[in-house]
């Protein structure tokens, strides 16, 4: 039986290269997530904003029934006042003194305030209800237009899942793979540092003699020793970890030089022979006259 290695025990070199192919295979189900782009936001927004409606609507049917309840039990009030008032009205045929007279009226005008305070709320409550009624059935049409939205959304991502759920449930079992291959200290910074990045990379390839994520300068010394694989060494500026090109698979094209352009020496050796000539003819004209 093949004895398992530690992760600890690998050679910087391999460390880098797992950490490498395991910030591809990350980059690929990225892309995967990319492209569902805000589909899932928006069906958890929509599902969550139906729920809420459906609550308040429940809510709003509660108070209605509480609101019912209390118009009928203030109608059961109005009546035992004006029971009380016909009975005062009654006994006013019967009283022998002002005293009684002044009593019973006020008990009569006491109970007709009653009535009025309960008409007054019952009118209060009416109202109510009938706002509360308005808005269930404007909540209720949100609801069924929310819903067909939902329908739609939810069939979309679903044939987006169908299309790409084997590639990434591939593609996850992989990560998995290659985590196992990384040393626990390793990895934990590494996912730190990819959830922190803005665009999820947290190992990158030295690019023109700059960090791949940030695109800040690198120092040659400091180009050297990512190249020397010695040690695992991160940018100074965004802290990710930094790799070398060749150890990352990458092919980099050299820019090519370009040859020191000769037209213009050969226009000015041919500028000097005409100056050269010209003189000689100058000089040769006095001669002749003489």
């Amino acid at each position: 039986m093949a004895k398992k290695i530690d992760p600890a025990e690998l050679p910087v070199e391999q460390k880098l290269k797992n950490l490498y192919q395991l910030q591809t295979t990350l980059s690929e189900i990225d892309k995967i997530k990319t492209l569902r782009g805000e589909l899932p936001l928006e069906v958890q927004d929509l599902e969550d904003e139906v729920e809420g409606l459906k609550t308040r609507i429940n809510k709003q049917e509660e108070d209605v029934e509480t609101l019912t309840a209390d118009i009928a039990a203030k109608h059961e009030k109005i009546k035992t006042a004006q029971e009380a008032i016909a009975r005062y009205k009654q006994q006013l045929d019967a009283v022998k003194n002002n005293r009684e007279f002044d009593m019973l009226n006020k008990e009569i005008e006491f109970q007709e305030l009653e009535v009025q305070l309960q008409e007054k709320k019952i009118n209060e409550a009416k109202k109510t209800i009938e706002e509360r009624r308005a808005s269930i059935e404007s909540s209720t049409a949100i609801i069924n237009e929310r819903t067909e939205d939902l329908t739609a959304k939810r069939a979309e991502l679903e044939d987006i899942v169908t299309e790409t759920k084997a590639e990434e449930e591939k593609l996850r079992e992989k990560s998995k793979s290659l985590e196992l291959l990384i040393e626990p200290r390793l990895l934990g910074a590494f996912k730190r540092i990819r959830k922190n990045s803005r665009n999820g990379l947290g190992i990158v390839y030295v690019q023109r003699d700059a960090c791949g994520g940030c695109f800040n300068k690198i120092p040659p010394q400091r180009q050297l020793d990512i190249r020397m694989h010695k040690k695992v060494i991160v940018c100074e500026y965004c802290g990710r970890i930094l790799v070398d090109p060749e150890l990352a698979g990458v092919k980099i094209e050299k820019p090519v030089e370009e040859k020191p352009k000769r037209r213009r020496a050969a226009s000015s050796a041919t500028s000097a022979r005409r100056t050269t000539r010209k003189a000689a003819e100058e000089a040769a004209v006095p001669e002749a006259e003489a």
